[in-house]
C-alpha cells in the first residue's frame, strides 16, 4: 500500500491463468454491455460473466479491496483495442478533471490479457505523478520524461493506476492486435485501514513513502512527498505520522500553549 501512495500504482504479473487469458480475447473483441455510472459491483456483472471471474481472482479482489474497500461503484469500462501498425500514441494525461480530494481516491484497473511487447506500445506511465494536481491533457506536451514505465508484461497482468496518475497508450508498432481491457472503480466506504495492516510499521513503510523519481524538480518534487504523507495520514488514520525529514509537521505547527508569564491577549472589546 506505501509503494502504491508513492508510485501511483501496483502491478500484478501473470496473475490471470493461461485458460482465462485466451477466452478474454474473444469476449474484448465482442465488446463489453454498458454499466451505468455507480453502479455497486455486485450488480455491475452477470454472474458466471468473464468479468465476475476475473474481479474474484483472490489477488485480484484483495487489491481492489485493500484499494477501494468491499462493494466500490463502477464508474465506467471500456475496451481498447490497437491493430498492428495502428493508431498514434497518446499524450500523457489523467483520467479525471483536477480531482481535489485529499482524503479519497478512485483506482482504474488495467488488465493485459496477452503478452505485451516493447513493439506492441503498452501503456506508458510516469511513476509519481499521481498528486500533482493536473487537469486531463495539460501534460500531454510533455513526450519523455525520466524515470517513466513503458509497460512490458506477461499476459494475464493486471495493474491498479491511482486516477491521477500521468499516462497514455502508445502506438502499436507489432503485427499483432493489442487489447486491454479497463474499469475504473469508486469506494463507497472511507479508505482507511482497509488492508492487512500487520507490517504497518515496518521500516520499509517509509522507505517506499520516501522514494524519489527521476524526473521530480529539487524544490517542487518534495511536494510529492509532502502530499503522500498527507495521504497516508488519512488512510491510517495516524495524524501524527511523518518522514525523517519532517515534511508535514513543520507546517503544520500551530502551539496553542500560552508560554509562561506572557502577557494574555486582549480582544479589541476588551480594549474598548
Amino acid at each position: 500500500m506505501a509503494r502504491f501512495v508513492a508510485r501511483g500504482a501496483l502491478r500484478l504479473d501473470a496473475v490471470v491463468p493461461d485458460g482465462m487469458n485466451a477466452e478474454a480475447l474473444g469476449v474484448l473483441a465482442d465488446g463489453m454491455e454498458h454499466v451505468p455510472y455507480g453502479t455497486p459491483l455486485s450488480q455491475a456483472y452477470r454472474e458466471g460473466s468473464f468479468v465476475q471471474r476475473l474481479l474474484e481472482l483472490p489477488q485480484v479482489a484483495g487489491a481492489l479491496r485493500s484499494l477501494v474497500g468491499p462493494e466500490p461503484a463502477v464508474d465506467h469500462h471500456a475496451v481498447h483495442i490497437r491493430e498492428p501498425h495502428g493508431g498514434e500514441a497518446q499524450p500523457l494525461h489523467a483520467d479525471s478533471i483536477i480531482d481535489v480530494r485529499p482524503d479519497a481516491f478512485d483506482v482504474q484497473l488495467m488488465y493485459y490479457p496477452q503478452e505485451v511487447t516493447l513493439e506492441m506500445g503498452g501503456t506508458l506511465s510516469v511513476p509519481g505523478s499521481h498528486l500533482r494536481r493536473t487537469n486531463e491533457t495539460d501534460t500531454g506536451r510533455y513526450q519523455n520524461l525520466r524515470g517513466q514505465d513503458r509497460l512490458v508484461c506477461p499476459a494475464g497482468t493486471v495493474v491498479f493506476l491511482h486516477h491521477g496518475l500521468w499516462h497514455g497508450g502508445r502506438r502499436n508498432d507489432s503485427e499483432t492486435v493489442r487489447y486491454m481491457y479497463k474499469i475504473r472503480f469508486a469506494p463507497r466506504v472511507r479508505q482507511r485501514l482497509l488492508w492487512d495492516t500487520t507490517d504497518l510499521h515496518d521500516p520499509r513503510v517509509n522507505s517506499e513513502l520516501d522514494v524519489q523519481f527521476p524526473w521530480y524538480e529539487q524544490a517542487a518534487g518534495r511536494l510529492e512527498r509532502y502530499n503522500r504523507v498527507l495521504l497516508w495520514r488519512e488512510l491510517t488514520g495516524d495524524s501524527t505520522f511523518d518522514l525523517t525529514h519532517p515534511w508535514v509537521t513543520r507546517v503544520t505547527n500551530r502551539p496553542t500553549a500560552t508560554a509562561p508569564g506572557s502577557a494574555p491577549v486582549r480582544s479589541e472589546e476588551d480594549a474598548a
